[in-house]
């Protein structure tokens, strides 16, 4: 189906910023939006940006303004920009990548990929 490997998390001071990436490979046609989702200690994993295959972009409340989700599908990339990052920003952050493809038998096969997950901790 589809992987997706994140990158460039990190420790950071308060107000500072961080760009994670989100490599896809396999059925990489078959992936409809991309997402970053982020789950801190002791808290539910929590979606805090989406984009769609055209561009719409969509954010948590929490994240409007200082998080900006773009993707590149030339690359198979997503990206996730963090800016004027807080303490409570502290967390893993995952990136999904929902789609849909065609099996052999003519079926229809959905899906949500999973990157591994990576942390990022916000402190002075």
């Amino acid at each position: 189906q589809v992987q997706l490997v994140e990158s460039g998390g990190g420790l950071v001071q308060p107000g500072g910023s961080l760009r994670l990436s989100c490599v896809a490979s396999g059925r990489v046609s078959s992936i409809d939006n991309m997402e970053w989702y982020r789950q801190g200690l002791g808290k539910e994993r929590e979606l805090v940006a989406d984009i769609s295959r055209d561009g719409t972009t969509k954010y948590a409340d929490s994240v409007k303004g200082r998080f900006t989700i773009s993707r590149d599908d030339v690359r198979n990339t997503g990206y996730l920009q963090i800016d004027r990052l807080k303490p409570e920003d502290t967390a893993v952050y995952y990136c999904a990548a929902p789609g849909r493809y065609l099996d052999d038998e003519g079926r229809w096969i959905v899906f949500r990929a999973w990157g591994q997950g990576i942390q990022v901790t916000v402190s002075s």
